[in-house]
């Protein structure tokens, strides 16, 4: 079955929280948008949008969920600033330290305790978060990534791209994204040359990493991969009898921006994320 490539481009209009991890009351955000976070919005858009009412069947985010699973996979979505006519990728690992300081804010809240004029115990808490706009010059930042379509797929994901709600804090109006473009990738490159995608006929998008010292771009599986980085567990909340009932842990992953020396040959799984299929020390 053949897939294809379509670069998508979105802007961020609001604060954008991916939930990482916590450090002390900071709860901290991913400098990207993850596979995951991506499927979960689309199978939200797609559900509502093919709800005659009120989308509050759970079964039915379920079946969307992996229809969406069956016929479309995901890069991970980095930000990105706006370069003539081109989106130019800010990678985070790059100059983490100037990424920080131009993308990244926060912004801190409590409950308070109305008697005592002053905040509830334990309830101060600060959330971390990528800027719509850039902290030095207020320049838009946009998302950059891919989306693969499988051969013979019905879905409206295109249309549903209009409009995004992703990450968290999306009760206080976060995490608003919005389509600016979607074409599809007749060349192969993907983020600039940096992955090439094989339009060939597989089960699941392939992709491979051909530079000498090219870094990861999704979490990838780590058995037979020599690279050098950080490795995490991916563990997230799923669908059993109902919506976020089992939190579930996948496996380790080495995490976006790790190196290889190595050319790679990655299959695109569940979620956006990548596991080796080949890796090669010289040039096929």
């Amino acid at each position: 079955m053949s897939w294809k490539a379509y670069e998508v481009i979105f802007r961020v209009r609001t604060p954008l929280h991916i939930g990482w991890s916590k450090v002390g009351n900071v709860q901290r955000t991913r400098p990207y948008v993850t596979g995951r976070s991506l499927w979960g919005a689309l199978t939200m858009r797609l559900t509502r949008d093919r709800s005659q009412g009120p989308a509050t069947d759970s079964k039915e985010y379920e079946q969307v969920g992996q229809k969406v699973h069956d016929n479309l996979a995901f890069t991970y979505f980095y930000p990105a600033l706006k370069d003539g006519n081109n989106y130019r990728v800010e990678w985070p690992w790059e100059d983490e330290a100037a990424f920080r300081r131009r993308l990244l804010s926060s912004y801190q809240s409590t409950a308070l305790t109305y008697p005592s004029q002053s905040s509830a115990e334990g309830t101060l808490h600060e959330v971390e978060f990528i800027s719509p706009r850039t902290l030095d010059t207020g320049a838009q930042v946009f998302l950059k990534g891919y989306v693969f379509e499988k051969q013979g797929c019905s879905l409206q994901w295109q249309s549903a791209c209009k409009w995004l709600q992703i990450g968290g804090e999306r009760g206080y109006g976060w995490g608003n994204i919005e389509k600016i473009h979607i074409k599809q990738c007749t060349n192969g490159q993907l983020f600039g040359g940096k992955v090439i995608f094989e339009s060939n006929g597989n089960n699941k998008p392939i992709l491979r990493l051909d530079n000498d010292n090219a870094h990861l771009l999704a979490h990838t599986n780590t058995t037979h991969l020599p690279a050098t980085g950080n490795i995490e567990p991916l563990v997230g909340r799923e669908w059993r009898s109902y919506p976020g009932e089992s939190v579930v842990f996948t496996d380790l992953y080495f995490t976006p921006g790790s190196s290889v020396q190595q050319k790679l040959r990655v299959s695109v799984e569940k979620f956006g994320i990548w596991v080796v299929q080949e890796a090669s020390d010289g040039v096929e």
